[in-house]
């Protein structure tokens, strides 16, 4: 197994060869604006996911992704030239969709924001169901109480009465 530190430095390589020859070799009129965001490689550094992102709409995508499964025989011999290891590691591309996930978490939390602004506006006209004091007070009740407790007990304590 190859040591971890090895297989990271490997695959930023990758990211960095995929870029530049995405940016001055391919010539391919489908390839968009693309981007390339990360490149990870398996231990044994058999296989490479690479990132991407492309700034379009889904028309865009599909072409950017066409083209670069038609130049990934020339990405691959390049990264495997420049790595100078035994085998080339085999190349795959994921469209990066990050951007759409931050735009839809952006969305939710202004939701909930709004959501908690209606709800500090709703409880700041609230009012309460009931009286003011809620439970029952008996003014007899609590008179008698303290009577009971002035009186002076006739027997002394800890024994009877002499």
């Amino acid at each position: 197994m190859s040591d971890p530190a090895k297989v990271r430095r490997h695959a930023e390589r990758v990211r960095e060869l995929v870029a530049s020859v995405v940016r001055s070799q391919i010539k391919d009129p489908r390839l968009g604006m693309i981007t390339i965001t990360d490149a990870r490689i398996t231990a044994d550094l058999r296989e490479a996911t690479v990132f991407y992102t492309v700034l379009g709409d889904a028309v865009a995508q599909a072409d950017t992704a066409a083209a670069l499964e038609s130049a990934k025989g020339l990405l691959r011999s390049t990264v495997g030239k420049a790595l100078g290891l035994r085998h080339s590691p085999t190349l795959t591309f994921v469209l990066d969709d990050v951007q759409d996930q931050v735009k839809h978490i952006d969305d939710l939390l202004a939701a909930a924001r709004n959501a908690d602004a209606e709800v500090q506006r709703l409880a700041a006209q609230a009012k309460y169901a009931g009286e003011p004091q809620p439970y029952r007070v008996d003014d007899e009740d609590d008179d008698n109480e303290a009577d009971e407790a002035d009186e002076v007990p006739d027997t002394p304590r800890g024994g009877e009465a002499r």
